[in-house]
């Protein structure tokens, strides 16, 4: 193109492949996919004969002459030049021998994937097979090529031309060179004569499939895309869309199916489908109607609903045969911003684009294809319209960009004022329509505006004209643009258009006399509803007391990122140890006592580490640094903080020298490894002292630590934390390590600081979420002053602006970047500022001047303060600033001053540790307070624009916008609001503001979250200024916190309704700041019901509350623990080497959370429990167990940690945490815990076989008391409801030994291989299986016929022997039997590598072995005359088995897995291995040895089922377990509020522990060994309020109807109570397992 004022011009630039005239082209030559890679350096082109060829783009020089270019007006480019690289062979002819279907080697569709390295990857289809190819490049030499050589060539037509042909003449005119030899036939080519030619070839291509994706569509596949996140990429044939992992080729997950349940029920097919290029979550596919939806994946694992759905108005019309394949969109394309979607039908390209302009309607436009004879249209069409639209428009054409009229005007149109056209819409229902043609080819853009003139309103894009792109300057004609342009300004006539008519009245009321103050008078009293003031004042939230919030689905706000923690690469250079801390450990091996406390000291040129241990009942105390210098210790002792006491003589070591209230001590010379340190030893008797206070001396110099004197705790009892802090498990030790070395330099000034840390985050980014907690750690220790934060260095606030500026924008990168780590970035920019160029930072400096200069107050505290923040300003700064205002306003009273200090961590101590101390106090006279109310007030905004990101008012003004404001104040600053804000979004922020102070409290958090739903948007996109928005968002979400904790007195006395809908609120805010929300939103979606119950004044409200406040705790319980996991180490660790205090550490994770948003909701919560108790009828405790019981109180965290010990006394358990899963001691006579844990879950049934009362415990209050009677003697009575609990004296406490029930033993048989190595249900006996597998044969065809029981096989007892005996596994048996010696020692860590060692058990099926096994022909019968043959053979064993089993499960009618790959047979045999090694599990292990069972007799059989992909699970006690009522069915279908997730697994093979150590009279073996599936579960958060069983009576009831029957059908059928498991699918009943209820 010459110019963009030229005529587009298209030529030929080249052409691949030829044919010569008359020449027939064969099928399988003819090309049937054509893909550009996406930077367009290569060309990828398939062809019916399943073949590729890859073409690379080549530089090409212009070959114009001189003076050509002289004489042209444009810049002369050539195009690309595309040569030959390589072909391959991709696909061939395949048959399906199961639908007798060939299917052919055409190529569908290439797609090109991202390149991590040098090669290149291609992904490619066939009807049926998807595959992905490497293509690399390799250096290859030839040599002496003889003359007629005859070299193979898979296809002819594609091959460059040869290297040898020195034909270089172009092959047609005009100077384009075809670039493809002419064809030869199919399999040959041949070079020309040579002799002994050499040629050196630099780059040879090899193409080697890395992968195959197949046996997933049973239709024609028509498309591949590579999802945005290249790790994940869809296939879609005419009824599926399979999401599939670029590394996984043996699983794929459907996400779309259209098949009906009858085929003749099909009204439509996917015709297309592609990934969104920027959100992984969204996709788009057509369909022959001509539909196309837009489908976002976070809505739902199948994607039955579309997100939107865009269809074209002609398809409404009558239907015909013609019509309908007219309609059919054949192919669909987004653009590159995601934003635009180009279809194409049989006739016409499209292209669609939606606006939002309002909460109702929406403008859709789409852009028609046009031919070199027809003009382009242009279809607009408004949805939910009530008015009469009509179209404000114009039209600019290439290379302006001011508004003009198009040469023809459509009819129907009118001219408006010269300046416009003016088209009105046809009006059909609620949908206003209209079509354009634009005939010129210069015009570029249509720009438009819309009136309702119903309304008299305009509707406009954001304030913005809308627009339409119809050209790019490089292409003749481009669809698919159809954008925003906010940089092109809008004409002032065409903004201020909707006022044209206010202003006309105005003039007329004018000419006719009326004064202007008259004027405003009548337009103040006129009805506020007139004309264009309705929008606004509908849009100004500070006039009303209460927004309108729009309405939101929940799921709308859904968050999936999970971040992973990763473990930390050990490739790092192991760091070398410094003298004192081989100082240190040496003194740990030589005393090798407890260590009451350990801490190191980083001053200016030195380090200094102090350790206390305990050493038979006396404390040890030594100090150690690396000082060159003679030190002396100057120390005493305490017994509280802040006190000096003279040590006694006994602890003063030798050459100490006794003073008023202290002592001094030489520090003594030492050398280790020729490293010189210091050290000093001082041993204190007793427990009287608490600390060691010290300085040190070196000459007449002190040294302290940062100003104030040295205390060292004595005993901290840190000894668990210390293993943890030495290793720095759990943490990213190598990044911390590095935050450790550069603390000294960090200490310097904050521009130091912020500078490293944006330093360090770079590193953080490579090592994850334990990076970030690191960097988070590290600066939230900063803001809680327990570092360091300006030390002997002047730096400008300009500088320390410039650095905070540097490291958000650099978190702001990673936030846009790396969704998964939001949440830990927004807590990391809440402790720092939010910085920005270096001119606000100097206006710190300057500003001060200014009060001073204003005010008259040159000395004194302002110019102590003026001389600190000029050198070295902080956040602090904020504080003393706000200090000063609140005691100006309080008439000058010095407390308020001191007050505002101390409340905000500032004290005097402080003020005095500046390099710039303050020494002086405020004293202001009163005829300065107004000049210095209004300045100070000015000077704070400066101050919070550079440290208080998050301060409310701070970070609206900076997203709204300000200009200069008050005199001598951020003169010249103009800060311009942010782009691309909602609609109504600076009224929302007036009425936040206005009402940020009122005692109701509900209007308020209303506008709080919906600012925040209206920013979301924005913050899940790469905005310009991300880092502002995330500011406002962190503020918004504070003021929440801040404002629910401001009503907690007046909720004292509100009803249920209002609590609830702020339980509701608060959820909703804590899901707007959390990455993974899924569960939190579905505990709103349950509050939310539960409030529209309460209007209902349904009954069932209190229940069904309490149900989902039980789920919310467990939700804000697992949100606490994770935070501890990802942070406490690491705060360990740092606070341990950079001198935290202790206090800091040990609640560090605890602070977190209660600046966050979870804590006012538990806070909520808990206030709500006793009421909704109240309500529900409910008692404090429910019991479990009911057994009534004596014993001594004893308080432990989790009863796992004490699940392997032995009481010896009758002890009643107060556990903090009982999962279910858990043993319980013995001498255990109750277990009582606020955890619920299942009633049928294990540790329930352990309680009542063991007659141990188990009861959890709903009140705090009563909690709390039983944890503060520990070690004191009690009895427990349970009632029905509750626990009656007093103490007792021991003289009341029978004489009875707790050991009679653990000494009594259970006998075992062995059991024996009994020569099978698998068996049918008709074969089970007590011999060969358990009673597991005995009772689901015995039900087979007894009970009810609607009760299903799934078919079974089984490995029977012996058959885990006999591999082992297998001579391969002589390494593995001799190890097992190395750790079975030393479990016998006690040594109870080795059962973890038992079960590592039984699963190393290799499946030998494919060992290369005599055997040919893999010959169909082979029977068991054929191996057993084989091994007779053959007894050499080692692997006999398993390969019968294998056989063995095969046979069994194909003539049950359960599928072999073997047949569906190799692969797939290896998780078989790991889950039968897993089976195996669970006889060693922990809670078995133990659980045997307390009732002295021989673990040796246990023998184990796995039985093998096939899983049903059930909707449900159930498990029954056809007697009820808590009363023993056999009257009672007790079954739980779904475990709500205990079970936020569910676990689900697709069609697949379980294999589950069958162990004769199970239901053995007097012992409950059952549940624990393990059942393992052969593919893992998907854990799914559940959604409650979705479900039927909880949400539909009728259904509900008919389904516990049945599932009760079935339970007593089985009881009758054994007669005698039963534990039965099953699962319900698709409302049938089945039954996997019986047993004899315990």
């Amino acid at each position: 193109m010459a110019s963009s004022a030229r005529a587009l011009e298209w030529k030929f630039s080249q052409v691949l492949g030829e044919r010569q005239p008359g020449e027939k082209v064969d099928e399988i030559d003819m090309i049937s996919a054509v893909e550009f890679e996406s930077r367009g350096d290569y060309l990828a082109i398939g062809d019916h004969g399943g073949r590729i060829v890859l073409f690379q783009k080549k530089d090409r020089k212009d070959s114009h002459p001189r003076k050509v270019l002289e004489h042209t007006d444009y810049i002369v480019t050539s195009p690309p030049l595309y040569c030959y690289k390589t072909e391959f062979q991709s696909h061939e002819i395949e048959f399906d021998y199961l639908k007798s279907l060939e299917i052919g080697e055409k190529i569908n569709k290439i797609r090109w994937c991202a390149n991590p390295n040098s090669s290149l990857f291609v992904l490619s289809t066939n009807d049926r097979t998807i595959k992905l190819w490497k293509v690399s490049d390799h250096k290859v030499k030839i040599n002496e090529m003889d003359s007629n050589v005859h070299v193979a060539s898979e296809n002819a037509l594609l091959s460059e031309r040869s290297f040898l042909n020195d034909q270089r003449k172009p092959s047609i005119p005009k100077g384009y060179q075809l670039e493809w030899i002419a064809k030869r036939p199919r399999n040959t080519s041949t070079f020309k004569e040579s002799s002994n030619v050499t040629f050196d070839i630099e780059d040879f291509a090899s193409s080697r499939c890395r992968r195959v994706y197949s046996h997933a569509h049973d239709y024609n596949i028509n498309s591949l895309s590579i999802n945005c996140d290249l790790e994940t990429f869809l296939s879609a044939d005419d009824l599926r869309i399979n999401i599939w992992n670029l590394e996984v080729s043996n699983q794929c997950f459907n996400i779309i199916d259209l098949r009906p349940v009858d085929i003749e029920d099909l009204v439509e097919v996917i015709t297309s489908a592609e990934f969104h290029p920027a959100c992984c979550n969204l996709l788009a596919y057509s369909s022959s109607r001509g539909f196309i939806r837009l489908v976002d994946m976070r809505q739902s694992a199948l994607c039955d609903q579309n997100a939107k759905l865009f269809q074209d108005r002609e398809t409404f019309g009558s239907k015909s045969f013609f019509t309908e394949i007219a309609a059919s969109t054949s192919d669909i394309k987004f653009a590159k911003d995601g934003r635009h979607i180009l279809s194409r039908d049989y006739m016409n390209l499209k292209l669609a684009k939606n606006f939002k302009l309002d909460t109702h309607s929406e403008l859709e436009v789409t852009v028609h294809d046009c031919t070199s004879s027809s003009p382009i249209q242009i279809e607009f069409k408004v949805s939910n319209t009530n008015g009469s639209l009509v179209l404000h428009w114009g039209v600019i054409h290439q290379g302006r960009n001011d508004w003009s009229l198009p040469s023809c005007h459509p009819e129907r149109t009118q001219l408006y004022n010269n300046e416009a056209l003016r088209t009105a819409f046809t009006k059909l229902g609620s949908i206003s329509s209209l079509k354009l043609e634009i005939e010129d080819p210069e015009v570029q853009f249509v720009e438009f505006l819309i009136l309702d003139e119903t309304a008299n309103k305009w509707i406009k894009n954001n304030g913005q004209n809308f627009r339409v792109q119809l050209l790019e300057q490089d292409y003749l004609i481009q669809h698919v643009p159809i954008s925003i342009n906010q940089n092109v300004a809008v004409p002032a006539d065409l903004v201020q258009i909707e006022f044209e008519e206010a202003r006309r009245e105005l003039q007329l009321e004018l000419d006719k006399g009326t004064s202007l103050d008259q004027l405003r008078e009548n337009l103040l009293k006129r009805d506020t509803s007139k004309k264009s003031s309705q929008q606004l004042e509908a849009e100004n939230y500070s006039r009303n007391e209460r927004i309108h919030r729009n309405k939101m689905g929940i799921t709308e706000i859904l968050n999936k990122n999970v971040a992973e923690i990763l473990k930390e690469k050990t490739t790092q250079i192991s760091k070398v140890p410094t003298v004192l801390e081989l100082w240190s450990k040496s003194i740990q091996e030589q005393e090798g006592e407890l260590v009451l406390n350990q801490k190191v000291y980083k001053l200016d040129n030195m380090d200094l580490r102090v350790l206390a241990i305990e050493s038979l009942g006396r404390k040890k105390v030594y100090l150690a640094t690396d000082h060159s210098e003679p030190l002396i210790l100057h120390w005493g002792l305490s017994r509280k903080a802040g006190e000096w006491m003279i040590p006694p003589s006994s602890a003063m070591p030798s050459d100490s020298v006794l003073l008023e209230k202290s002592c001094e001590t030489p520090f003594t010379k030492g050398l280790i490894e020729d490293q010189f340190y210091q050290a000093i030893q001082v041993e204190i008797d007793g427990d009287d002292h608490i600390g060691m206070p010290f300085v040190l001396r070196s000459d007449d110099k002190w040294i302290k630590n940062h100003g104030f004197d040295f205390y060292f705790e004595l005993d901290i009892r840190s000894v668990e934390s210390s293993e943890v802090v030495g290793d720095g498990k759990g943490t990213a030790k190598s990044l911390l390590d590095r935050i450790i070395d550069l603390e000294a330099e960090a200490q310097r000034s904050l521009m130091h600081r912020f500078n490293i840390a944006a330093d360090l985050t770079e590193e953080a980014r490579d090592v994850g979420l334990l990076g970030f907690a690191g960097i988070l750690v590290w600066l939230r220790f900063m803001a809680m002053r327990q570092l360091i934060w300006n030390k002997n260095y002047n730096v400008k606030p300009r500088e320390i602006s410039q650095a905070q500026d540097r490291l958000t924008d650099l978190l702001q990168n990673i936030y846009k970047d790396s969704p998964q780590y939001r949440e830990i970035l927004r807590m990391i920019m809440s402790c720092i500022g939010r910085g920005g160029e270096g001119d606000f930072g100097q206006r710190i400096r300057d500003e001060i001047l200014v009060i001073q200069r204003n005010n008259a107050c040159e000395g004194g505290m302002v110019e102590e303060w003026h001389q600190k923040l000029h050198n070295n300003t902080s956040p602090d700064d904020v504080v003393i600033c706000q200090a000063l205002i609140d005691y100006i306003k309080s008439d000058l009273d010095i407390s308020v001053y001191w007050g505002t200090l101390n409340k905000n961590g500032i004290t005097k101590e402080r003020l005095l540790s500046y390099d710039h101390a303050i020494h002086s106090e405020p004293s202001f006279r009163a005829n300065q307070k107004e000049g210095l109310l209004r300045d100070l007030g000015n000077y704070m905004r400066t101050l919070k624009a550079v440290h208080s990101g998050a301060d409310l008012e701070s970070a609206i003004t900076t997203c709204m916008g300000y200009k200069a404001e008050g005199q001598g104040f951020m003169v010249g600053v103009e800060k311009n609001p942010i782009r691309g804000l909602p609609s109504g979004f600076s009224g929302l922020m007036e009425f936040i503001l206005k009402h940020v102070e009122d005692k109701v409290v509900e209007p308020l958090i209303e506008g709080l979250l919906e600012a925040r739903v209206q920013l979301r948007p924005l913050l899940l996109n790469a905005h310009e200024r991300m880092k502002d928005l995330i500011f406002l968002d962190i503020a918004l979400d504070s003021t929440v916190r801040t404002v629910i904790e401001r009503s907690y007195e007046e909720l004292k006395n509100a009803g249920p309704q209002k609590i609830i809908y702020l339980i509701s609120l608060l959820l909703e805010n804590l899901a707007l700041s959390t990455d993974d929300n899924e569960d939190l939103i579905y505990c709103l979606k349950g509050w939310n019901h539960a409030m529209e119950l309460t209007k209902q004044k349904n009954n069932q409200w209190a229940l069904f509350s309490k149900s989902f406040l039980d789920r919310t705790r467990l939700s804000l319980s697992s949100k606490a623990e994770y935070y501890h996991q990802i942070l406490q180490p690491s705060a360990e660790y740092l606070g341990s080497f950079l001198g935290v205090d202790q206090w800091a550490v040990s609640i560090f994770t605890e602070e977190i959370i209660r600046a966050g948003s979870a804590a006012s909701l538990s806070t909520l919560v808990n206030r709500f429990d006793p009421i909704l108790r109240t309500e529900a009828h409910l008692g404090s405790w429910q019991v479990i167990s009911p057994v009534e019981v004596a014993g001594y109180v004893e308080v432990v965290d989790a009863l796992l940690a004490v699940q392997n010990k032995s009481y010896t006394r009758p002890t009643i358990l107060v556990a903090k945490s009982v999962k279910g899963e858990e043993e319980i001691p013995d001498g255990t006579v109750a277990v009582l815990t606020p955890d619920m844990p299942d009633v049928l879950s294990h540790v329930s049934v352990r309680a009542r076989n063991s007659k141990v009362c188990f009861a959890t415990c709903f009140d705090a209050n009563i909690f709390s008391e039983l944890q503060r009677n520990e070690g004191k003697l009690f009895g427990l009575k349970p009632t029905s409801g509750d626990i009656v609990y007093s103490e007792m004296e021991k003289s009341e406490l029978e004489d009875t030994s707790t050991d009679e029930q653990s000494s009594s033993s259970v006998t075992l048989v062995k059991k024996h291989f009994s020569g099978k190595f698998a068996i049918s249900a008709e074969e089970f006996t007590s011999e060969m299986v358990g009673a597991k597998s005995r009772n689901i044969a015995f039900l087979k065809g007894k009970v009810p016929s609607w009760v299903g029981i799934p078919t079974s096989v089984a490995l029977p007892f012996g058959v885990f022997e006999k591999v082992l005996s297998n001579d391969a596994n002589k390494e593995i048996v001799s190890k097992l039997q190395f750790l079975k010696d030393k479990l016998v020692g006690g040594e109870f860590d080795v059962l973890i590598d038992i079960r590592e060692t039984i699963l190393q058990l290799e499946v030998p099926i494919e060992l290369n072995l005599e055997l040919p096994l893999i010959q169909p022909h082979f029977t068991v019968s054929t191996l057993h005359h084989y091994w007779l043959d053959n007894p050499e053979c080692i692997n006999w064993i398993t390969l019968l088995q294998v056989q063995e089993l095969k046979e069994k499960m194909q003539a049950s009618g359960m599928p072999w897995p073997g047949d569906e790959g190799e692969h797939r047979w290896e998780l078989a045999w790991m889950a039968i291995k897993r089976v195996w090694a669970s006889k060693w599990n922990e809670r078995a292990y133990f659980s045997t040895r307390k009732v002295k069972l021989d673990h040796d007799l246990l023998c184990m059989a796995v039985l093998v089922q096939q899983v049903i992909s059930a909707d449900y699970a159930f498990v029954i006690h056809t007697t009820n377990p808590s009363s023993g009522d056999s009257s009672e069915i007790y079954a739980e279908v779904l475990g709500y509020p205990s079970k936020p997730t569910g676990l689900f697994i697709r069609s697949s093979i379980i294999f589950r522990s069958d162990s004769n150590g199970e239901d053995l009279e007097g012992y409950a073996g059952a549940g624990l060994y393990d059942s393992v599936p052969m593919d893992e579960e998907e854990k799914v958060i559940l959604d409650y309020v979705a479900d039927p069983l909880v949400m539909d009576k009728n259904f509900r009831n008919s389904l516990l109807s049945s599932i009760a029957q079935a339970g007593h059908a089985i009881e009758e059928l054994y007669g005698s109570p039963q534990d039965i498991e099953g699962v319900v699918k698709d409302g049938e009943i089945f039954v996997v397992q019986t047993r004899p209820q315990m």
